[in-house]
């Protein structure tokens, strides 16, 4: 028999069996009976069988069991197969980098690897790191208290001398009462979540770091950005919040801004935000980790420098870990405000409260403040001295406020990648280091950190650099950049 005649004649066939099956159906006696009224015709019936099979191979398991039990090597070998999903990113080689380790005090001056250097990478911005009145008032305390408090606030962890910082930085700043936090972080993470909840609103800048982000998050609110440090894109967004929402009125709603941008050194222009925060009926949320004891005529922070009432800002957040040369951290507001953090704010509640030491130490920082205002002084001067010192450098530009205490230098042009721009301020700032004897940081971020802003050069100046320090620190930079940018 030849193939080739017999293939399309059996394809013909098989049509033909097909079609005459498709005709027996329609014209079957039932396929065209009416019930309830209702004319049935073939092609319903043939639908009707269509939906059965569909019903009935959805019903069946995608997955048979083997009739038999695996056996003991076949259990090992799927085992040996399996590969879990990694819970942490893979450790990259720029993870496994070392940071240089200080050998002795973080002070205007500390030594690393048994070298002498000029320290402008901790954030001691008054120099009370290692002042004597500090350095008494802790020791008095650690022999009164002991070193930990060993249980949070509301569980027998409450020490007069906590009682008597709140009333302290309250006093100083002219509020009426303020809360301790046991970690300078912990304070942005708990205030925002204890007072915005799933369904209120947040604006918030852009440039904002990673504690007051994770705050946000764990709001659960609605967040919207706002440009970094732009009124015009503050206003702006306000006006379309509160225009595209209906409920927008009758929602909990808030600017959050820091006072000295961690992530640009620039200072938030509180008058105009006020303005902004009235007109459109919002409350503001301000973090002044970097700007308390540092803005200011007598170091109260950025409604001293703007002239603002106090009041007029709803919750005044802040670390101790800068210009108090302490730890923990600090929200200070109105009564309502502070009762309200101290039975729904999760930092407080849950963890072991603030040392009674370092509660000692914000104490006697504060009282430093306020008898030494020469050092705001002197600090403001030392801030002037330097950025104006590392204008017109090669490659890098100021992107800081000339009155802020933490110099911000960034690429004049970027490579393109954010990971090329990272490595080479990190070269820059390790040559620094190894060729003069200067120790700067970069502004090195996380992964879960969310921030777009350009990376950079953080230069943090204290009131306890001399002019020296100063001209040394520019000087250097100027000459590893130089090298650096022309290549």
């Amino acid at each position: 028999m030849d193939l080739a005649n017999y293939v399309p004649g059996a394809f013909t066939g098989l049509f033909k069996n097909v079609t005459e099956l498709i005709t027996f159906a329609y014209d079957v006696p039932f396929a065209r009976a009416v019930v309830f009224g209702v004319h049935i015709g073939g092609h319903l019936f043939v639908e009707g069988l269509l939906l059965v099979v569909i019903i009935f191979l959805l019903s069946q398991k995608s997955y048979k069991p083997p009739k038999r039990p695996l056996t003991t090597k076949e259990i090992d070998e799927l085992c040996d197969e399996w590969v879990p999903e990694s819970l942490i990113p893979p450790v990259t080689d720029e993870m496994k980098r070392e940071v240089p380790v200080l050998l002795s005090a973080a002070g205007p001056r500390t030594i690393i690897n048994g070298k002498e250097v000029v320290n402008f990478a901790s954030a001691n911005y008054l120099g009370l790191m290692g002042h004597e009145k500090l350095l008494n008032s802790c020791t008095s305390s650690l022999e009164k208290y002991g070193v930990g408090s060993c249980g949070p606030r509301q569980f027998y962890g409450t020490i007069d001398v906590h009682l008597d910082c709140e009333t302290r930085i309250a006093e100083f700043l002219g509020t009426p009462d303020s809360i301790l936090y046991s970690y300078g972080l912990s304070t942005m993470f708990s205030a925002i979540p204890a007072f915005s909840k799933k369904g209120d609103i947040i604006v918030v800048d852009e440039g904002v770091h990673w504690g007051i982000q994770n705050g946000l998050y764990l709001s659960r609110s609605t967040i919207v950005y706002f440009k970094h440090n732009d009124m015009q894109s503050l206003q702006s967004t306000l006006e379309k919040v509160t225009q595209d929402n209906k409920r927008a009125k009758k929602l909990r709603r808030y600017i959050v801004v820091e006072a000295v941008y961690q992530n640009s050194g620039q200072i938030a222009p509180l008058d105009e935000i006020i303005q902004l925060k009235e007109k459109y009926k919002f409350r503001v949320l301000l973090d002044e980790s970097n700007s308390f004891g540092v803005l200011g005529k007598s170091g109260r922070g950025l409604t001293e420098h703007y002239h603002v009432p106090v009041d007029k800002v709803d919750i005044i957040t802040a670390a101790m870990g800068h210009a108090l040369a302490s730890e923990g951290g600090f929200c200070t507001g109105s009564h309502r405000v502070v009762d309200h953090q101290r039975l729904s704010s999760s930092g407080y509640v849950f963890s072991a409260s603030l040392p009674p030491y370092l509660a000692s130490a914000a104490i006697a920082a504060i009282d430093v403040i306020e008898e030494n205002p020469q050092l705001i002084t002197k600090l403001r001067d030392n801030s002037k001295i330097l950025s104006t010192g590392l204008l017109g450098m090669q490659g890098l530009e100021l992107a800081s406020d000339i009155m802020s205490p933490l110099v911000f230098l960034r690429l004049k042009k970027s490579t393109g990648s954010l990971k090329s721009d990272l490595q080479l301020l990190e070269d820059l700032a390790d040559r620094v280091l190894k060729e003069h004897s200067v120790f700067v940081t970069t502004s090195k971020r996380s992964f879960v950190d969310k921030c777009n802003l350009p990376v950079g050069i953080k230069i943090y100046v204290s009131a306890a650099h001399t002019e020296s320090d100063l001209q040394k620190a520019c000087e250097s930079l100027k000459i590893v950049a130089a090298s650096l940018f022309s290549d």
